[in-house]
């Protein structure tokens, strides 16, 4: 199969728009940071904060390598069209193949990163359901024997 100059530039669009999500990731994670070191500042040991840090500090290291996965992918599309512009296709077919893995690699981190991120959520879930109990079993929402 030959590949058409057209074929990496497909990639173009593809990858822009993975890069700008992972782009927003990144900036969603760094407020979420940002406002959980003023959390930690307030009460340090409390241990849904430090849980919520190591998992902040695993997905920003994991979106780190998807914006190079992706970045890789970029160059190496601009690379194979550079190839098949001089007419060396066994090479441009090469670099289209590493392209296309950096892009999977990058997908499949991020498919990774989703599912720790679900975990933060389920973790504020936990203490919030924690919380709700502990009150419900405090005396503010006991009925009163007179009550009845």
């Amino acid at each position: 199969m030959e590949l058409q100059l057209s074929t990496p530039a497909l990639l173009f669009s593809a990858i822009t728009l993975m890069m700008l999500a992972f782009t927003n990731r990144f900036l969603a994670v760094a407020s979420l940071i940002r406002g959980l070191h003023k959390k930690y500042l307030e009460n340090p040991d409390e241990k849904i904060i430090i849980e919520q840090i190591h998992n902040l500090k695993r997905r920003l290291s994991m979106i780190k390598y998807m914006q190079l996965c992706g970045v890789l992918s970029f160059l190496l599309c601009v690379i194979c069209m550079y190839l098949i512009f001089i007419e060396t296709q066994p090479a441009a077919n090469y670099v289209f193949i590493g392209s296309m893995l950096a892009l999977l690699i990058s997908l499949g981190i991020s498919l990774v990163e989703i599912l720790i991120s679900t975990q933060a959520l389920n973790l504020e879930l936990q203490d919030m359901e924690t919380l709700f109990q502990n009150r419900s079993s405090g005396f503010w929402f006991k009925k009163d024997k007179n009550d009845e």
